[in-house]
C-alpha cells in the first residue's frame, strides 16, 4: 500500500474519531420528556342489552347509564379502566361509546362511538386524555370514578372489582 493511501486512511480514521468524540449524550427526540405511553386497546364486541350494568350518575333528567360488564377491563400496568357506556334517554335513544378512566390523573379518553344502527364501532378521529373536572358533560364519567373505579383515588384490582361494584351501587371503599 502507497505512504499516500495510508496517510488518507489515517486522516479519514483521525476525521471520524474527533466526529464521535465532540458529540453529547443521545436524546432520542420521539420519546424525549415521555413518562407514560398507553397501548392502543382493541375495540371489545358491541354491547348487548343483556350485559348491561346500570350506576348510578347522579341527577341527569330523563337519562340513564349502564355499562357493558363484557367489556370492564383493567390494564394494572397502565393503571387504566376500559369500558363500554351506554347513555339511554327516555326515548330509548343511545349513546355508546368505548372509553377508559386513568384514576390517577382523573381523566378520561374516548376510543369509539358505537352506531346503534349497525351494532358497529366508529373509532374517534382524536383520542386524547382528558381531565374529568374540566369538561362539564363528564358527569357520569366522574361518578364511574369516583364510586365504582377508582374509590379514594385508588384503581380496581381487576374486572371483577369494578363489576362487583356496580352491581351493589357503589365500590366499598367509596363514601358518598
Amino acid at each position: 500500500m502507497s505512504k499516500i493511501c495510508r496517510l488518507l486512511l489515517a486522516c479519514i480514521f483521525i476525521l471520524l474519531l474527533i466526529g464521535c468524540a465532540g458529540r453529547d449524550e443521545f436524546v432520542d427526540s420521539f420519546d424525549h420528556g415521555k413518562t407514560w405511553e398507553e397501548i392502543a386497546p382493541s375495540l371489545p364486541p358491541y354491547p348487548e342489552n343483556s350485559n348491561l350494568l346500570a350506576f348510578d350518575a347522579g341527577p341527569a333528567g330523563n337519562l340513564s347509564f349502564f355499562v357493558d360488564a363484557n367489556s370492564v377491563s383493567v390494564d394494572k400496568k397502565m393503571r387504566v379502566i376500559r369500558y363500554s357506556m351506554i347513555i339511554r334517554s327516555a326515548q330509548g335513544g343511545d349513546n355508546v361509546s368505548y372509553e377508559a378512566l386513568r384514576c390517577e390523573t382523573r381523566e378520561r379518553k374516548r376510543y369509539a362511538i358505537g352506531d346503534p344502527s349497525t351494532q358497529t364501532w366508529v373509532p374517534v378521529r382524536i383520542s386524547e386524555w382528558e381531565t374529568l373536572e374540566q369538561v362539564r358533560q363528564l358527569h357520569a364519567q366522574r361518578e364511574l370514578a369516583k364510586y365504582y373505579f377508582c374509590p379514594r383515588g385508588l384503581v380496581v384490582n381487576s374486572a371483577n372489582e369494578a363489576l362487583r361494584a356496580l352491581k351493589a351501587g357503589m365500590h366499598p371503599k367509596a363514601t358518598r
